[in-house]
């Protein structure tokens, strides 16, 4: 599949998932994935959900500015940055932020998330 296509339909599938139930987004990490939320380290799928599904917010919305994606490495991994605007319910303003992932193909040729690493961009 193009790497382009890839991404987006990942990335796609990623905040949608995040959007609406965030413990579903359980299945895209394996026990080796590492999240690092706000400089915060995270390890394991299970780790990863509860940070993920404990933020001090219920409903939110990301809108995506950017996708870019680079191939890495010769076990045919990827790199996906995405950057854009997250909305909090009942919040104005939306704050930027950017997100970075290394998606490492699994044996049954599908992708699951091996790093994550997250910020907002404070102006």
């Amino acid at each position: 599949m193009d790497p382009d296509a890839l991404s987006k339909a990942f990335v796609e599938h990623y905040y949608s998932t995040f959007d609406t139930s965030r413990a579903g987004l359980a299945n895209l990490y394996q026990e080796t994935s590492m999240l690092t939320f706000e400089g915060q380290k995270i390890q394991g799928s299970q780790n990863i959900v509860n940070k993920l599904t404990s933020l001090p917010f219920q409903q939110c919305k990301h809108t995506i500015t950017t996708v870019d994606c680079q191939p890495s490495g010769p076990a045919g991994g990827m790199l996906v940055f995405v950057s854009g605007n997250l909305q909090l319910s009942g919040e104005q303003h939306a704050l930027k932020f950017s997100q970075m992932f290394h998606l490492m193909p699994t044996a049954q040729g599908s992708f699951y998330v091996y790093n994550d690493i997250f910020r907002l961009n404070y102006a």
